[in-house]
């Protein structure tokens, strides 16, 4: 650890929710969103119900946290989109991390969750959209709008940009993920170039103009 690095001391309080979370998220990928009890996950957890409840106001709430936590890797403060660097390396980089959490992490499962249980519960359908995708696409719109503004990219929509972007690096990816069940992820050197592509396009649309 570097010289004179302060130490940030996480509250016990903090600790144990993101423990929660933890073993909400594990339990909500083995016996699915339905099947998972706010009793359940306290238990697993070696904690009261009322210490649960108190964290979480609901189930759905507290499966809403545990994809927030995966748009915090995805577009959050220590994101590409946050470091800055070109256009083109922070698209680069921002769509190489999105496919690999579509492709090749636990995220595709928690999809499928909530493709399950929406008819049902609306208010998870809603919630998930929130603080995941529609999440990302506003942190997209906003780094857009702002490089725009730069000269560094010329977007006169830079909502409808952020989704033909992320359009167009995730949707076939996506639902192959979702839908066919023996399907193979695609190797890192196929994202990169997927991504590149994607990233190409976009710039032949919206880069900045020249004069």
């Amino acid at each position: 650890m570097p010289k004179g690095a302060v130490i940030r001391k996480v509250p016990r309080g903090e600790k144990r929710r993101v423990e929660l979370i933890d073993v909400a998220e594990k339990m909500f990928l083995v016996r699915g969103f339905a099947e998972t009890t706010m009793l359940a996950i306290a238990e697993a957890a070696g904690a009261s119900k009322e210490t649960l409840y108190r964290h979480f106001e609901n189930k759905e709430q507290l499966f809403a946290e545990i994809i927030s936590r995966k748009a915090r890797q995805i577009s959050g403060p220590d994101a590409p989109m946050a470091r800055g660097g070109s256009a083109e390396t922070v698209l680069a980089e921002l769509g190489i991390t999105l496919l690999r959490t579509i492709v090749t992490g636990e995220a595709s499962f928690l999809f499928r969750t909530v493709v399950t249980e929406a008819a049902r519960s609306p208010e998870l359908g809603n919630l998930f959209y929130a603080r995941g995708p529609g999440l990302t696409v506003e942190r997209l719109t906003q780094y857009l709008s702002a490089a725009s503004a730069k000269g560094e990219l010329h977007c006169e929509d830079p909502k409808l940009a952020a989704r033909l972007f992320l359009g167009a690096v995730v949707s076939q990816f996506h639902l192959r993920r979702l839908f066919e069940s023996n399907w193979k992820p695609p190797a890192e050197k196929e994202i990169s170039r997927h991504v590149k592509a994607a990233v190409s396009m976009f710039m032949a649309q919206f880069g900045a103009r020249r004069s």
